[in-house]
């Protein structure tokens, strides 16, 4: 009896740990743990009167949860409140917990704004963890700046911004724009390229940076270029210019709910991917979950993570994402970059020592996951981060089946040639 006795509890605290490692250890040797009985005093790590006591710091998220972006952001937000809560489980950041203030962007740019001042002025929060559109990044970064407030960006964008009051967890142009179409024009020959996108900066200046690679790079020819306002979701007489123009490739920068119709629209119109070939940057597998993966069957998107990479930290996020949100659940591009916006700050507070933000900032360059979701990144000096590029091939299921994939790529968001 007395071995017995001995043994039950064994395995459970094996059954226990196994569980444990699964749902809050996905990123557990990026950074040192502290205890709470090591917590350095709030006087020495919190100079400058943000909200840190003795046991908590208080973060802000500022997404769309409502309006036409919820569908992109409802997924960044789940991804950070996963972070956080593997934090928390670990002792959190210099033995506080971490606590959230989370506001609704509402997808109004102005609203963001607003947003992030509270955030800011009122609440004092160490860090926010948000944004999805360059539009909302834009309408707040006068506020971080001028507050000394410190943003963790998800979202792929255009580049041709660089700020020490941001930290950009997502691709820029060059990783992604760039390096997309050189495998287009590699790949498939595509030399005629017609240009999509929702009609704000982030589609308009990816675009132009396309339009340059295309022309002055590539030596091919946009044949087309069309923007729509968010929320669009007539596409006909877009669909019948392109079946005029008949291009090697049509590339696509169609955000939020508008994915919805113009995808169905195209599949309606016999625009199928044996007909015509079409790489996006901004259908993640969240937004898939809208559309109908067989709407997107066979064509591309180039994103820098896909929930189908096949590597054991991957492997832990997706399991722990869907032990926390659901078997249904899926994850995109943007939201594993959002995962990663508690880590990287986690880790550069506990480099430096301190919840300040001048101090976060300087501390940030060169700190590096090694059990990101993605793979290994790092950040660069300008604020950005190492990371490859991957062109995954639409399955009918929602999920993107990895066909290629980049070396680590240098962020440049100021790539000569392209402003």
């Amino acid at each position: 009896m007395h071995t017995a006795s001995h043994a039950a509890p064994s395995r459970a605290s094996l059954l226990t740990r196994s569980l444990r490692q699964l749902l809050f250890g996905v990123l557990a040797a990026a950074t040192p743990f502290i205890a709470a009985a090591d917590a350095p005093a709030t006087s020495a790590v919190n100079t400058t009167g943000l909200a840190v006591t003795d046991t908590t710091v208080t973060v802000g998220q500022l997404h769309s949860a409502t309006g036409t972006m919820a569908i992109s952001e409802t997924g960044s937000i789940q991804a950070e409140r996963l972070a956080i809560e593997q934090i928390n489980a670990m002792g959190g950041v210099l033995g506080r917990k971490i606590e959230i203030i989370q506001e609704d962007g509402a997808s109004d740019w102005p609203t963001f704004a607003e947003k992030a001042r509270k955030l800011l002025v009122n609440d004092k929060v160490a860090a926010v963890f948000g944004c999805w559109t360059s539009a909302s990044r834009k309408a707040v970064l006068p506020v971080f700046e001028k507050e000394n407030g410190m943003l963790y960006y998800p979202t792929f964008y255009e580049g041709l911004e660089q700020s020490k009051n941001v930290i950009y967890t997502g691709q820029e142009a060059t990783q992604q724009i760039i390096a997309g179409l050189d495998w287009l024009a590699k790949t498939k020959g595509a030399k005629k390229f017609y240009l999509v996108g929702s009609d704000y900066i982030w589609p308009r200046t990816s675009n132009k940076i396309a339009r340059k690679h295309i022309e002055n790079v590539l030596k091919g020819e946009v044949v087309g270029e069309d923007y729509f306002p968010l929320g669009h979701t007539q596409f006909g007489s877009l669909i019948n210019k392109i079946k005029l123009k008949k291009p090697d490739a049509v590339y696509s920068i169609i955000v939020g709910g508008s994915n919805v119709a113009w995808w169905k629209q195209l599949k309606a119109a016999g625009v199928t991917s044996d007909k015509q070939t079409i790489l996006t940057i901004s259908v993640t597998e969240d937004e898939i979950l809208g559309i109908g993966g067989e709407n997107m069957v066979g064509f591309y998107a180039a994103m820098k993570y896909f929930q189908s990479l096949d590597n054991e930290n991957n492997k832990k996020f997706v399991a722990a994402f869907k032990a926390k949100y659901g078997d249904k659940a899926v994850i995109g591009d943007v939201t594993q970059a959002a995962y990663l916006g508690p880590w990287l700050w986690k880790a550069a507070v506990e480099k430096a020592g301190s919840f300040d933000i001048d101090k976060i900032a300087a501390a940030s360059p060169g700190i590096e996951l090694t059990t990101a979701p993605e793979g290994y990144v790092k950040v660069h000096e300008n604020h950005h981060l190492w990371s490859k590029l991957r062109i995954g091939e639409a399955l009918p299921d929602g999920q993107y089946k990895v066909i290629y994939e980049s070396d680590l790529i240098e962020p440049n968001p100021f790539p000569k040639g392209y402003q």
